[in-house]
């Protein structure tokens, strides 16, 4: 037998390396320190992911951490307005510079490409999972204690390039109290533990909404099913988010990261744990 050339591509031999799963994780790039990675995640689209990982993210940053954003929901980002970031990112000719919040959390995002927001991004799947990769190892990152990577909804081509490519340290299921979802979020849990990604827990978004006179919480969507989910996969529910005006207002307005919750503060103290631990 020849001597290995450790070129796959052009062999037909059946040895160990060639038979046993590549690791197709992408290293970051020497620009960049990111010391812990987690994805937001949702079996589907409409229940808040991008809202959580605002919240999660600006929590993040004001307990001191050094926080970036990639938001890899590529063809609907909301993460740039959210935030009140409009600044397009700048490259120093090799690498992309992220852009940054006003409470300093790097930024990058499809929207930050464009020269107006509204235009839609008409691309096919290798493209956008081509540009997940570029925002993940061709961004001059820097020091990152927390990333938190938006994903895209459903388990598709996008989130399978995320898994894939960035070692993820963990995820978090966003979710809403229908009984309907619970066979979705079934479907992301199985995903990542096919992955072999921690879940970090359940967010359950649109919980209730408190009544502004009595304050008695109104469950629009019924009783939860959340609970139940969360105790059938042992995983902890982290929190459960209300209908809050207040949040549709500060998204408007670029000012997520003035929102107080003590739901959501209570949250990150488990994940940033959990993730530690």
């Amino acid at each position: 037998m020849a001597e290995c050339s450790h070129d796959c591509s052009s062999c037909s031999q059946n040895c160990s390396s060639r038979t046993s799963p590549q690791d197709m994780h992408v290293s970051a790039n020497e620009f960049s320190n990111i010391k812990k990675v987690i994805g937001v995640v949702s079996g589907k689209g409409g229940v808040g992911k991008s809202l959580v990982t605002s919240l999660l993210a600006s929590e993040s940053a004001k307990k001191g951490n050094k926080t970036a954003i990639l938001d890899a929901d590529i063809t609907g980002p909301s993460i740039p307005r959210a935030f009140g970031v409009t600044k397009q990112l700048t490259t120093d000719g090799k690498y992309i510079n992220p852009s940054v919040s006003k409470g300093g959390i790097k930024v990058v995002s499809t929207n930050l490409l464009l020269d107006d927001e509204t235009q839609p991004v008409v691309w096919r799947g290798p493209i956008i999972a081509g540009a997940v990769k570029q925002f993940w190892n061709e961004v001059n990152w820097g020091e990152v204690d927390y990333m938190f990577v938006d994903m895209p909804p459903g388990t598709g081509d996008v989130p399978l390039t995320v898994f894939q490519s960035i070692r993820l340290d963990g995820i978090v299921i966003v979710t809403s109290p229908q009984e309907l979802v619970s066979m979705i979020v079934s479907k992301a849990v199985n995903m990542a533990e096919m992955m072999g990604v921690p879940i970090l827990g359940i967010v359950e978004n649109m919980s209730y909404v408190r009544c502004p006179c009595c304050g008695e919480e109104i469950k629009v969507f019924g009783e939860s099913h959340t609970g139940k989910i969360a105790e059938e996969n042992h995983l902890p529910l982290l929190a459960r988010l209300p209908f809050d005006p207040e949040i549709a207002g500060l998204c408007d307005n670029g000012e997520i990261e003035s929102y107080e919750c003590d739901d959501v503060k209570a949250a990150a103290d488990m994940i940033f744990k959990a993730i530690e631990d």
